[in-house]
């Protein structure tokens, strides 16, 4: 026990030395949490609406009092006339405009007559985000407008009453999970799988043959260090990104006792699969490689940036032995849904029994490469 952990004193000591290293490991996943919680998932603000009214009648004039409350209220969008339809198409195709509303003659004759009156909607449909918003907005305009004055007494159309089981959940806060298991993944590539293949490099390895430390001591004790390094990265973005995002979960008891958990089964997962794909590399440029491509593979699969059932069915297929996929599970699960144990068991057993099998599987290789 004591020679393991004089490796794991003097991983932690290399660590520690390079101040810059641990600010790296979790630079990355905080720039991405409130970069990223900023830029997607809000509504949007501000666009530019051109209307064509060819009819400026009394009917054409509610949807311009619509327009000024949208305007004030919900600050969807803006409004600009204009007199010529070919200009306000033009626009929007060039993007001046985000779209365009056309009204055409004979509109307030034909809503007061009910001769299937009709507005025209332009988009630019190349950019779906902003289409989809508009559109939506505009549909809700026109089914507030075809609301009958005088509701009846008996109600015969059928209702959907939606109940909410959470508060508004922000974006930032949404990402948080995946951004906690972002920041262990890039400590142990970094303090880990990085730092590992340089000392082979070196020979520090080759060195550890002629001390009384055995093969097994120098696995258990280069696996727990990697761990503990995982482990503070995670701890120290779980409350760094918890008070970016408004999340006061971390304050409750069990709570932060499950988060402690969840940091410390991913971390072991994370660096038995790193230590698994590294334990036979030579070359110090591979990690360095490999770190873009592993990030895009584990990272995107794993329900962080938008659900798994949303994904073709070869990318669901990674998902489910993605560890990835289990750590940002769990975290949402507590930090968004306060789901207590019985909502991680099966998440935490995952991940304990996936780091535990690439260990065992890393080890003979790693006798071998000695």
């Amino acid at each position: 026990m004591k020679r393991m952990m004089a490796i794991v004193e003097r991983e932690m000591r290399k660590f520690f030395r390079s101040p810059a290293l641990m600010m790296v490991s979790m630079t990355l996943p905080l720039v991405q949490l409130i970069v990223l919680g900023n830029a997607f998932g809000g509504k949007i603000r501000g666009a530019k609406m051109g209307v064509v009214d060819y009819d400026r009648g009394s009917q054409s004039l509610k949807i311009h009092e619509a327009f000024d409350s949208i305007a004030v209220n919900i600050r969807t969008f803006t409004t600009v006339p204009y007199e010529d339809e070919q200009a306000a198409r033009e626009d929007v195709r060039t993007g001046k405009l985000d779209g365009a509303v056309i009204i055409p003659a004979q509109y307030s004759r034909r809503v007061l007559a009910g001769d299937s009156p009709a507005i025209g909607l332009v988009v630019d449909n190349s950019d779906q985000t902003m289409s989809n918003s508009l559109e939506a907005e505009m549909q809700s305009l026109v089914d507030a407008m075809n609301a009958p004055v005088i509701q009846q007494k008996v109600v015969t159309q059928i209702a959907l009453e939606i109940v909410e089981l959470y508060p508004y959940v922000e974006y930032m806060k949404y990402l948080l999970s995946g951004s906690i298991a972002l920041a262990m993944y890039v400590a142990v590539m970094i303090g880990g799988g990085m730092l590992y293949i340089d000392d082979k490099a070196r020979g520090v390895h080759e060195g550890y043959l002629v001390t009384p430390i055995t093969r097994l001591e120098l696995v258990l004790g280069l696996n727990l260090a990697g761990t503990i390094k995982a482990v503070l990265s995670g701890v120290c973005l779980t409350v760094i990104g918890s008070l970016f995002a408004g999340l006061g979960v971390i304050f409750h008891p069990i709570s932060a006792l499950l988060l402690c958990l969840l940091i410390i089964s991913t971390s072991v997962a994370f660096n038995g699969m790193m230590f698994l794909m590294m334990v036979r590399v030579e070359d110090p440029l591979v990690p360095r490689a490999m770190f873009g491509v592993l990030n895009t593979l584990l990272f995107f699969p794993s329900g962080a940036i938008s659900p798994v059932s949303g994904f073709p069915k070869w990318l669901q297929a990674i998902a489910v032995v993605d560890p990835f996929t289990y750590a940002v599970h769990g975290f949402k699960a507590v930090l968004l849904k306060d789901g207590g144990l019985t909502a991680i068991r099966f998440d935490l057993l995952f991940l304990f029994g996936f780091g535990i099998a690439t260990l065992l599987i890393a080890t003979p290789l790693f006798k071998r490469t000695l």
